[in-house]
């Protein structure tokens, strides 16, 4: 009896510690150096530079904030977006000379994004990114719907410009 006892413990015990350790493998959002930068961002650097001020305007909506840096404007779009939770706790078992074992997982999307737009001369000269924006996969990620809109026009001009629209 008291065998039959060890054995379930000891199963208990080895499931607990196992989910544990998958728990533990998570790496947080910001620390890993395996996240590529999304593409949409990437392209927004490129794509972008060279829109007027009405341009970016017509794309992004108007400013959070503008902010004169001699010479030029530095614009900036602010984006939240509200933390979800998925939080599970594995409850802590001690029993006699058995160790402790427990745990929790902890699943946290959200972030802010501060998209700032350099403006020199009433053009785009520089996009950048700032603030708790990255996810598990893709760094800058939360900043996709502050600019998708102005890679999609920005590419949509370019064809315009050089005549490449299908039809």
């Amino acid at each position: 009896m008291i065998s039959s006892r060890i054995r379930t413990l000891d199963l208990v015990v080895v499931v607990l510690a196992g989910s544990s350790i998958v728990s533990s493998c998570v790496a947080p959002d910001d620390t890993s150096n395996l996240p590529k930068e999304d593409a949409t961002t990437a392209a927004a650097r490129k794509e972008m530079v060279g829109l007027s001020e009405a341009d970016v305007r017509m794309c992004a909506g108007f400013p959070t904030a503008t902010a004169d840096a001699g010479g030029s404007q530095i614009w900036t779009y602010q984006r939240t977006v509200q933390r979800g939770n998925l939080n599970v706790v594995i409850p802590t078992l001690a029993l006699g000379a058995i160790p402790t074992v427990g745990g929790s997982l902890n699943v946290d999307p959200g972030g802010y994004c501060n998209t700032q737009i350099r403006m020199v001369d009433g053009r785009v000269a520089e996009v950048a990114y700032a603030g708790d924006n990255n996810t598990p996969n893709h760094r800058d990620a939360l900043c996709v719907s502050t600019v998708d809109g102005c890679v999609a026009y920005a590419r949509q001009r370019h064809q315009v410009r050089t005549g490449a629209i299908s039809r």
